[in-house]
């Protein structure tokens, strides 16, 4: 998946124009513009405020286009009962809800899956 598709990826799920990111990056509008549309590279600066203002998106999978597991969100053994091992996520998520739900394939498609 290139830079430009993660980049309308992340438009599509937040709900924003690309005049609206370019605001709350603090951007020109011809710099979103540019980066989408695959003219230009985004700059490190670009991409750093777009992880300092979108905490959620995976920096590694924006760098990418490859999955990795947060740091903060680390996956230990439980227990293991007849060959099948449960694991717990060491982060509280208990008060979260489900928003969107999106896999990601390795030939650049997703599908995503909203709650009822």
């Amino acid at each position: 998946m290139l830079i430009q598709e993660r980049l309308q990826l992340i438009l599509k799920m937040h709900n924003l124009t690309p005049s609206a990111f370019a605001d709350k990056l603090g951007v020109q509008r011809s710099n979103v513009s540019h980066v989408i549309s695959g003219r230009n590279k985004p700059s490190l600066d670009f991409l750093e405020k777009i992880i300092l203002n979108f905490p959620r998106v995976n920096a590694h999978w924006l760098l990418t286009g490859q999955m990795s597991t947060s740091p903060e969100v680390k996956l230990e053994t439980k227990k293991e009962e007849k060959g099948v091992v449960e694991k717990e996520v060491s982060e509280d998520l208990t008060s979260h809800s489900i928003v969107r739900i999106v896999e990601f394939y390795q030939d650049g498609t997703f599908k995503e899956y909203l709650p009822k």
